[in-house]
């Protein structure tokens, strides 16, 4: 009897050693906050409880980053944002055979079209817990009705084939359009971010100011003692923005505007500085390594989104204790108090964009009382060790 007992007490132990498999996919490997939650969750879950690869498409920064810290990235070549049926299909196909050889334990989907077909393969692997996040729902973007139907149809798909799905906000859950049953498959876990090693205001300036001098020489001469730094980091797309916050600043002579970043609307931005004649006060300075690092460097920190879920970028700006002009979407006023720890502006407004600008630019106490308030709440709400926790929960 005693050797049955011991016996027992050995299985059970191993039982609890072994450890579980996580599959985390994404669609693109670019660096954006999709990818920066793949990178933290994989690298800030415990190694001793979970074996954890990353199913991902393409070469970008993402795979560069995960392979630095040794965790198993599994390509899938035929893996782009853009639908395309014959490599959609293809793109299955590979998710399949990768989720049959590989056997986890659980996958963690992530980004719209990975949730779709990498959700279908899993169930047909035989996965035994499907994890969606929404990272925001397309369907709030600028499209056509016929494309607003069609992205609501695969986003239901999406999360009946999901066992969970993670919103990253309160505001993305109330935003699912579908059942009232389908809500009840949906948990809240708000992103979180970890310390941040901060350049000190001047230093961070003066790094700004190298990678502009080369491409401007007239930004010398408009930084002056008086001179208000205003900036932004931001994927240079259409759901940012960023046109509206650059027609903001030509009525504020004594700014200049820095936006760290690229993307697709570089061009159309471009046109636009030039329109407004903002050559001087508008700089688009390109992917910057570590970008969150010269946070310090501004007076203002921007976000005039049309549509989001749950922003880094404004963790981070509040976690520099920079004051912040954001538009109330997605779940940004759940970080943010409107005129108590930072200023929330309807989207597409250039007037109130400016209008904050003056009231920031006027009022230095508010500045100040913004910016305490806003890092006290983001270092006891939306930390990193916070948002892993959660999601380990979900997993167990």
């Amino acid at each position: 009897m005693g050797e049955f007992r011991n016996s027992k007490y050995i299985l059970d132990k191993v039982k609890t050693e072994i450890k579980k498999k996580i599959l985390y996919c994404i669609t693109k490997s670019n660096w954006g906050g999709a990818q920066r939650y793949v990178y933290d969750l994989t690298t800030g879950i415990s190694r001793e409880k979970y074996e954890v690869a990353v199913v991902l498409g393409g070469d970008g920064k993402l795979k560069e980053k995960l392979e630095a810290t040794n965790v198993r990235v599994i390509s899938v070549s035929a893996l782009q944002r853009d639908v395309g049926i014959v490599k959609d299909f293809y793109s299955f196909f590979e998710l399949l055979k990768i989720f049959r050889a590989e056997k986890p334990d659980i996958i963690h989907l992530n980004s719209s079209k990975m949730g779709g077909i990498g959700g279908l393969a899993g169930r047909i692997a035989g996965v035994k817990k499907i994890i969606f996040t929404a990272h925001g729902w397309a369907y709030n973007e600028d499209r056509n009705f016929t494309q607003k139907i069609a992205i609501t149809i695969l986003y239901f798909i999406t999360v009946a084939l999901s066992h969970l799905t993670i919103a990253v906000s309160e505001k993305a859950k109330e935003q699912f359009k579908s059942a009232g049953l389908m809500k009840k498959k949906i948990i809240i876990i708000h992103n979180g971010i970890g310390e941040i090693e901060f350049m000190e205001k001047e230093k961070a300036r003066q790094e700004i100011e190298k990678k502009i001098l080369p491409k401007s020489e007239s930004f010398a001469n408009r930084i002056k003692e008086n001179t208000v730094w205003a900036g932004t980091i931001s994927e240079l797309h259409k759901n940012k923005g960023l046109t509206y916050a650059i027609e903001a600043v030509k009525k504020h002579p004594n700014l200049i505007f820095i936006i760290m970043g690229e993307g697709e609307e570089r061009k159309n931005l471009e046109e636009t500085i030039k329109k407004y004649e903002l050559e001087n006060s508008v700089f688009l300075i390109g992917n910057v390594e570590n970008a969150s690092s010269y946070l310090k460097a501004f007076d203002i920190f921007t976000l005039t989104s049309i549509t989001e879920a749950l922003p880094y970028a404004i963790l981070e700006a509040g976690k520099a204790e920079v004051p912040i002009i954001a538009s109330n979407v997605g779940g940004i006023s759940e970080i943010i108090n409107d005129m108590k720890s930072g200023i929330l502006l309807q989207p597409r407004k250039p007037k109130e964009i400016s209008d904050a600008i003056a009231y920031l630019i006027g009022h230095t106490e508010k500045k100040e009382d913004f910016s305490s308030l806003l890092k006290e709440k983001i270092d006891t709400e939306f930390s990193l060790a916070k948002m892993i926790d959660k999601t380990a929960d979900l997993y167990r």
